[in-house]
C-alpha cells in the first residue's frame, strides 16, 4: 500500500565537514559533483515516514535495515517514497525519480543482532553527553516531525551518528562512506542522557571502492542497552 511522499531538500550539518567528503572540495576531489550529504542524514529523512506511521512505538522497539546506493548532494530535493506491506514498511529516498538510499523498517526485530563473540578487534568505551545538538539532530538536518520535541526523545538518526563518531575517531584515513547499517531500538531515550559506546570491529574487507569495516556499536543509558548498531563505511577510497 502506497503512503504520501514527504520531502525535504538535504543539507550538510556544520560537523559533518570533519569527513572532506561532505565538503564541496572534498568531494569533488573524490570525483563527485559536490558535497555528498551524510548518509546518517539521509536516514534522518527516510525516518520521518516510518515515524509518521508507527509513531512512538517504533522508536522504543522497532529495527530498520539502510542501504546507501548512490550519493545524495547539498540541496538535492530529496523525495520519501513510502511502500507499507504486510512485513516491513520500505522508505525510497530519490533524487529525481532515481533511488539513492532505502529502508526497511520493521516494527520488531527479525534481524539477528551480531554475535557479542564474533570481535575481531575491540574499540575505546566512550561516553557522549547527548544534549541539545544531539537533541535537535533531527531538526536541524531538515526532518520536521515534532514527536520528538513533543516527547523530549533522541531522534533515531543518532544513533548511526554516534556509530559514525566511533568509525571516524578509530578507523578512517581521510575521506570515508557510510554505506549500510542495521539498526535496532532497545527503548526511547530522553534529551539530555548520557550515552556509553561499547564497540567493536566485526569484519574488515577490501572491495574495488576501498577498504570497508563492519563496527557493532552497543548504545546503553544508565547500564541498560537503549540501541545496537551494525555500521558498514569504506573508511579508505581507492580513487
Amino acid at each position: 500500500m502506497n503512503q504520501p511522499t514527504w520531502s525535504v531538500h538535504a543539507k550538510n550539518l556544520p560537523e559533518h565537514s570533519r569527513n572532506p567528503i561532505h565538503t564541496d572540495e572534498g568531494g569533488k576531489a573524490a570525483g563527485f559533483d559536490g558535497a555528498l550529504v551524510a548518509g546518517v542524514t539521509v536516514y534522518a529523512y527516510l525516518t520521518n515516514p516510518i515515524v509518521t506511521l508507527w509513531g512512538v512505538d517504533w522508536l522504543r522497539k522497532g529495527s530498520s535495515i539502510v542501504e546507501f546506493k548512490s550519493p545524495v548532494l547539498a540541496d538535492d530535493l530529496v523525495e520519501c517514497v513510502t511502500v507499507l506491506d504486510e512485513v516491513s514498511l520500505n522508505v525510497k529516498a530519490t533524487v529525481n525519480d532515481q533511488v539513492r538510499a532505502e529502508c526497511h523498517a520493521f516494527m520488531e526485530k527479525p534481524i539477528q543482532e551480531p554475535s557479542p563473540t564474533s570481535s575481531i578487534e575491540l574499540l575505546e568505551t566512550e561516553e557522549i553527553h547527548l544534549d541539545a545538538d544531539w537533541g535537535k539532530y533531527g531538526q536541524r538536518a531538515g526532518d520536521d516531525h515534532e514527536i520528538y520535541s513533543d516527547l523530549g526523545v533522541i531522534h533515531p538518526a543518532v544513533w548511526p551518528s554516534l556509530a559514525n563518531y566511533v568509525v571516524e575517531k578509530n578507523l578512517v584515513d581521510g575521506a570515508w562512506v557510510h554505506t549500510r547499517s542495521k539498526i535496532y531500538h532497545h527503548d526511547l531515550v530522553q534529551i539530555g542522557a548520557v550515552a556509553t559506546l561499547e564497540s567493536r570491529v566485526i569484519n574488515r574487507f577490501k572491495t574495488r571502492a576501498g577498504d570497508r569495516v563492519i563496527v557493532d556499536v552497543s548504545i546503553l543509558v544508565n547500564g541498560q542497552k537503549v540501541a545496537n548498531i551494525e555500521h558498514e563505511a569504506i573508511v579508505s577510497l581507492d580513487k
